[in-house]
């Protein structure tokens, strides 16, 4: 570098922000569909599964802990339900990782490398187990460190609803639905390739004209086929309104949903009987597994409670047989039956039952 160089003005040096149209692409990559041809999560199916996870997860009574806050349960309610796990470094705040890689030890993390999502890019931070909460579901014993969503431990399912929903889609975007095939009296060749023209892209519209000469030419009598022709794919005898239903189904079930609970034809009692089924048997147990990752990592005692907030229990039945034992109360003392007597009968009845 010359002494000129000194007094000459640097190139302006310009870098990219990150908030392009291409760090757009890159930040919304596949974020690990579970389906098999990555189209299971798109079903709407799936999306009010994962909207019953979140809402009931977040719902949940926390206790021994301010950070897991309803924010961050609906996050680990969608990242539960979508991708198996979800990872949180520890900091003033939960802040939640977009991807990680993990090392272990005994089948246990020992350290992860994280990646926190951010607006202008992401960032790439290392962090000890202890520093970070790791939530995972559906784990086995070849990688005990890793989670599993519903999807991916039923891919079948989750494909056979994409396929189901993608064909009707089809049909129903690119079918002539409504469409019919009119015969006419013949006219001019410049005549009948106008009419035809005219219709050609009007759904629902008759889209061909065939004229009397055509069908004299084809083989039939002028007077037969005069009524128009139903262009409309008949999907009855598909049985897609079946699959349709018995996907969904299977799809509720590896969800931990009654299916019933989506029927057009269903009850009160099948309603609250589904949120039971929910909370008790699926989102109590992932509340419980995620308290003891949080007890441990966070250095207390810590507390999620699910059933309670959704109002899991059967208070109809618990009403019917308070009010059933204070009348048998009742009439044990007009009848001048003591206390004592009657638990001793109530024993003998328990006694004889088993």
């Amino acid at each position: 570098m010359g002494l000129i160089d000194l007094f000459r003005r640097k190139p302006v040096e310009t870098r990219s922000s990150g908030t392009g149209y291409t760090a757009q692409i890159m930040a919304a990559r596949q974020s690990f569909i579970t389906g098999a041809s990555g189209l299971g999560e798109l079903t709407s199916a799936v999306q009010s599964c994962v909207t019953l996870w979140e809402g009931g997860l977040s719902l949940a009574d926390v206790k021994g802990t301010d950070l897991l806050t309803r924010r961050a349960l609906a996050i680990t309610a969608r990242a539960l339900a979508l991708r198996g796990e979800a990872v949180f470094l520890i900091r003033d705040k939960l802040i939640a990782a977009s991807d990680w890689d993990v090392t272990t030890r005994n089948g246990d993390p020992r350290s992860y490398r994280l990646q926190i999502s951010e607006a202008g890019g992401g960032r790439s931070e290392i962090a000890l187990a202890g520093e970070v909460l790791h939530f995972r579901i559906g784990t086995d014993a070849v990688m005990p460190w890793a989670g599993s969503a519903p999807l991916r431990r039923s891919q079948l399912s989750a494909q056979l609803l994409a396929e189901v929903e993608t064909a009707i889609r089809d049909v129903f975007r690119d079918a002539p639905l409504g469409s019919q095939i009119v015969p006419v009296p013949e006219g001019s060749a410049d005549d009948m390739d106008g009419l035809r023209r005219s219709f050609i892209g009007r759904r629902g519209s008759a889209i061909v004209i065939e004229g009397v000469a055509q069908a004299v030419g084809a083989g039939m009598h002028p007077q037969l086929g005069k009524g128009p022709d139903q262009l409309s794919p008949d999907l009855s005898r598909t049985l897609a309104d079946k699959f349709l239903t018995e996907a969904k189904g299977a799809i509720y079930s590896a969800f931990g949903i009654l299916p019933g609970l989506q029927n057009p034809a269903t009850t009160g009692p099948m309603v609250r009987e589904a949120q039971r089924h929910l909370a008790q048997l699926i989102l109590q147990p992932i509340a419980g597994q995620m308290a003891e990752e949080a007890s441990e990592k966070l250095g207390g005692p810590v507390q999620i409670d699910v059933v309670r907030p959704m109002q899991a229990f059967d208070a109809g039945g618990k009403a019917r047989a308070l009010a059933t034992m204070v009348a048998a109360l009742a009439q044990a003392k007009e009848a001048g039956i003591e206390g004592a007597t009657l638990q001793d009968a109530l024993a003998f009845i328990d006694w004889a039952d088993e």
